[in-house]
């Protein structure tokens, strides 16, 4: 405002239009605007404008907004279907009748609309047992795929140690015979795929191995 008051002063003062934009950076458009509104409104006219629209083109209109809310507040049950057929029944024909995602927005707005609050339950695993020492636990996990170099896909799956973190077997292309013989281990810690899973008990199933527990996550 204060840039804008400089401008006129000096420009009431006699100096020229031309000049003056050139001075203050701005096209003898601005000039000739600021001009015109301080001679419409005086220093009012020099202060900024709020930038919001006169009017908005879909704005529901506030009788239609009002029989809403009344209607709601009349019959609590009522949700956005059933207010707009009362509406059609109620109001002329030449009145639009907003849509029920409309009407269920004014409802919002008014803080008619209750909305459920969800648990946020959080699930727990398995817990899993400890392996103290070697040979009490193991672990088995298929570790992604990957091509090889004749076009086919690889699929390994790993068994270790959960105490000393060897690697017992590494079996690839699926379920299939292991090159070694296990010993039996008290748990077995799986993951609950059934690719996962089935493809390991089908190699105990070849070694025979004695398992005492078998716990998936």
């Amino acid at each position: 405002m204060d840039e804008r008051m400089r401008f006129v002063i000096r420009l009431k003062d006699g100096e020229s239009m031309a000049s003056l934009c050139r001075e203050f950076q701005i096209s003898r458009k601005t000039g000739y605007k600021i001009l015109e509104r301080y001679d419409q409104c005086g220093i009012e006219g020099l202060c900024d404008r709020t930038r919001r629209p006169f009017r908005y083109a879909n704005q529901l209109p506030e009788q239609i907004e009002a029989a809403i809310v009344a209607a709601r507040r009349e019959k609590p049950s009522w949700g956005a279907r059933k207010i707009r057929e009362r509406l059609l029944r109620r109001l002329p024909q030449a009145v639009k009748v907003p849509a029920c995602s409309t009407i269920h927005a004014v409802l919002d707005r008014h803080g008619l609309v209750s909305h459920p609050v969800r648990s946020r339950t959080r699930a727990q695993g398995t817990p899993l047992s400890e392996g103290g020492k070697p040979n009490d636990l193991w672990c088995t996990d298929y570790k992604g795929e990957f091509q090889l170099g004749d076009k086919r896909y690889c699929y390994p799956l790993t068994v270790t140690d959960h105490a000393s973190r060897y690697l017992l077997l590494w079996e690839s292309g699926g379920p299939g015979r292991p090159a070694e013989r296990w010993y039996a281990v008290n748990a077995i810690n799986a993951e609950s795929r059934p690719m996962c899973f089935g493809a390991f008990l089908a190699c105990l199933a070849d070694l025979a191995a004695g398992v005492n527990q078998v716990r998936t996550t």
